[in-house]
């Protein structure tokens, strides 16, 4: 074999919690050489195997342990054969079981001969459609492991079984039973009793929220097809002199492509001829387009704003930058630590408890000297008490009422292993530009020399947005929009001309007026009032973005641009403080601009001009101290870094890569909604805990009365039907939330 290493990725099928991606990695580790992780939530193993082995033994391995497993491949069409499965089992189950639960639990339409329809009914259902329990129940105990599956298998299944012994070789099939409401307690061989409406209720319910959380971890890769989705699809390549419209991906190293205003820049590149401005704040989180000239770099999936370019492509395909970022995000998501579900980790103690105990009760019974139809009675009622039917709705409704609630704020929940990282985190991470402001220049402040004249600003504002209205320049569109928003119609402009990269220059009211960079002006000697210079560089060291204004010889004011607060995010970062969550600032920006920006808003940590992988890096060295981190933000530049955090929360008014890479997506893009989201994923999960315990509660409370042989049917439906009606009345009570905008 060759030491050099190789990295394999399986897809693997049939995981239905996360201790079977615990068990397929204990058992992938055995394996001489290989080092493996399996993540659960994509349904992936990532394996480090020495070079030239055999990928099927890997395929053998995971097989043994109960599963399937292929080699992933990029252009793979989704597989949803087994969520389509799931929905046909789930329509099939509640078609059939409702009725059976309506009959057992109303006894006025108890019809003659309802227990057999009943039997009818509930078969598939308990067979068929609880199919998937029972197979990843076999598969635990195969292992010597018991989770949820294993509970629902037993629970459904004795509750099946007895019922057939009841209905064959007991009283409950003779014609005219009845399920009546008896509330005695008395000794019993249950022959009398059957609990179809128990073992079909139950899986009803786990299938439902077996099938929505399969449907949402399908989601898993979108972040990735968001990515590589920004970038151009095709690309106008100049090739022997000819303009040729081709496909991105028909594009090498060294070509020369033309980039036109507005269009996206296809690769990363060299520019050669031509000048511009690029909004790359998605890629690098910088405010302010980039201003390019002969000879600097661009990157691909930016936006060209103004000016015609020529480029010459230095990298293509998985070499870029963008490719570059899907990777951190698939690395970040693939390395994500999963949080088992509490279901599992209850059952995983529970369910060998309950068994212990009916083995224990069916001994007790028989060395007593009782009859073995009534020690088995007392032993089966043990599994079919201990099998809660309100388990199948803790944590379905708590999540249907508490996203739903969510969805009228403002705030979309992926799942129910996200609301466990609300609870712990202590730490939030926002970004900056269209997180905490709006990440659009907008016209900050007009600044005059000292002795000007009321009349001047409205001068000064008046010619510079008439001059600016004619460019295509964001900066030059920010000072227009202000000046319009302020003054009104403006004047038009002839000679309008455009200095690449200092400025532009025009004639307005007759008068020449040039309006741009210090330089420009210097150079065409227009004289530069020392008040207003210093006031100039008073607003630049503040993060603002300053333009010179001027004619006939003198510079006649300075405009300030800056990307503005967003209203609420002071609120926010205090009531983010409120909730015991220290805020940080990390944002691609200056240095300057980004403490601007937090002393506005009352963040004292900030981390400013990061790359994407340094955010993600950011996000890694926090944890790394010890904090549970929550991430804020919008950009492709946090995407890497809103999977890598223990909570991502994203803007719904940013890319798809960040919404697709996030726990959470603030539809509103208003930080307030960051507020609400965790306070009410923290909300949903103390719900579905007290839900979870009370699901166990009254049907624990309960075995004692079966062990003792004391179960009567009636008490036990009064106790399984309590503690559904308690759970979902628990659940509605989400539904007075108040999110802190309303």
């Amino acid at each position: 074999m060759s030491s050099t290493a190789t990295e394999v990725e399986l897809d693997i099928t049939g995981m239905t919690c996360a201790s079977c991606a615990n068990r397929i990695e204990r058992k992938l580790n055995k394996v001489n050489g290989v080092a493996a992780t399996v993540n659960y939530a994509t349904e992936k193993a990532r394996v480090t195997a020495p070079g030239g082995f055999d990928v099927a033994l890997l395929i053998n391995t995971v097989e043994q342990a109960g599963y399937g497993a292929t080699v992933h491949e990029e252009e793979k069409p989704q597989d949803d054969t087994e969520l389509n499965s799931l929905r046909r089992r789930l329509q099939v189950s509640i078609a059939l079981a409702v009725p059976v639960i309506v009959l057992s639990m109303v006894p006025a339409i108890q019809f003659t001969g309802w227990q057999w329809v009943s039997l009818l009914l509930a078969t598939p259902v308990i067979l068929w459609g609880a199919w998937p329990f029972h197979r990843a129940a076999w598969a635990n105990l195969r292992h010597g492991a018991a989770t949820m599956d294993t509970l629902v298998s037993v629970g459904t299944l004795a509750a099946y079984l007895w019922s057939l012994y009841a209905l064959f070789f007991g009283t409950a099939g003779m014609l005219g039973m009845r399920h009546e409401f008896e509330f005695t307690v008395s000794p019993s061989d249950g022959a009398g009793n059957i609990y179809l409406e128990v073992a079909a209720g139950v899986t009803m319910f786990i299938l439902a929220g077996r099938y929505f959380e399969k449907r949402s971890k399908r989601q898993a890769g979108a972040a990735l097809r968001a990515l590589m989705e920004l970038g151009a699809k095709d690309v106008t390549v100049l090739r022997d002199g000819v303009e040729h419209r081709v496909p991105v991906d028909d594009l090498r190293v060294g070509e020369e492509f033309v980039v036109r205003p507005g269009e996206k820049i296809a690769t990363d590149g060299t520019v050669l001829d031509g000048a511009s401005a690029v909004d790359a704040s998605m890629i690098t989180g910088e405010s302010v387009p980039v201003d390019v000239g002969p000879g600097d770099a661009v990157t691909g999936a930016t936006v060209n704003t103004s000016g015609r370019l020529l480029v010459r492509a230095t990298r293509v395909g998985n070499d870029t930058q963008l490719a570059q970022m899907a990777r951190l995000v698939e690395e970040a998501q693939s390395g994500k630590a999963e949080v088992q579900r509490l279901a599992d980790r209850i059952s995983g103690v529970f369910v060998p408890v309950v068994i212990g105990i009916a083995l224990a009760t069916l001994a007790a019974w028989l060395l007593l000297g009782q009859p073995v139809a009534a020690a088995f009675t007392a032993a089966v009622a043990v599994l079919i008490i201990a099998c809660p039917c309100a388990l199948g709705l803790a944590t379905p409704t708590a999540l249907l009422v508490g996203t739903g609630r969510g969805a009228q704020l403002g705030i979309l929940i992926k799942g129910p292993e996200v609301l466990e990282s609300t609870r712990r985190v202590d730490t939030v991470v926002l970004d900056k530009t269209g997180t905490v402001t709006t990440g659009k220049m907008e016209l900050d402040g007009v600044l005059l020399a000292s002795g000007a004249q009321p009349t001047d600003r409205a001068a000064v504002l008046r010619r510079a947005g008439a001059l600016e209205h004619a460019s295509e320049h964001p900066i030059a569109r920010a000072i227009a929009r202000g000046a319009e928003a302020e003054l009104g119609a403006l004047p038009s402009v002839s000679g309008f001309r455009n200095e690449q990269g200092l400025g532009v220059r025009g004639v307005v009211d007759g008068v020449e007026v040039l309006v741009g960079r210090v330089t420009l002006l210097e150079a065409e000697g227009l004289r530069f009032p020392e008040d207003l210079r210093r006031d100039k560089a008073e607003a630049e060291a503040q993060g603002r973005t300053a333009v010179v204004v001027g004619w006939e010889g003198e510079v006649r004011g300075v405009l300030t641009v800056a990307d503005r607060l967003k209203p609420s995010s002071a609120d926010a970062v205090r009531r983010l403080r409120a909730l015991g969550l220290e805020p940080v600032l990390l944002t691609g920006d200056n240095r300057d601009v980004a403490r601007r920006i937090a002393a506005e808003v009352g963040i004292e940590r900030v981390v400013a001009e990061v790359l994407p992988q340094d955010k993600l890096d950011a996000v890694r060295a926090l944890q790394a101290e010890g904090r549970v981190v929550a991430m804020v933000g919008d950009g492709v530049n946090d995407a890497a870094a809103l999977a890598t955090a223990d909570l991502g929360l994203a803007m719904g008014t940013g890319t798809d890569a960040a919404i697709e890479a996030s726990d959470l997506t603030l539809v509103r893009g208003d930080l307030l909604g960051a507020v609400d989201a965790i306070r009410l994923s923290r909300a949903t999960l103390r719900t579905i805990k007290a839900n979870l315990f009370w699901a166990f509660a009254y049907n624990v409370a309960a075995i004692p009365l079966a062990a003792l042989g004391l179960l009567n049917p009636m008490i036990a439906g009064v106790a399984m039907a309590f503690s559904s009606v308690f759970v979902v009345g628990n659940s509605l009570r989400l539904r007075r939330f108040r999110g802190a905008v309303n």
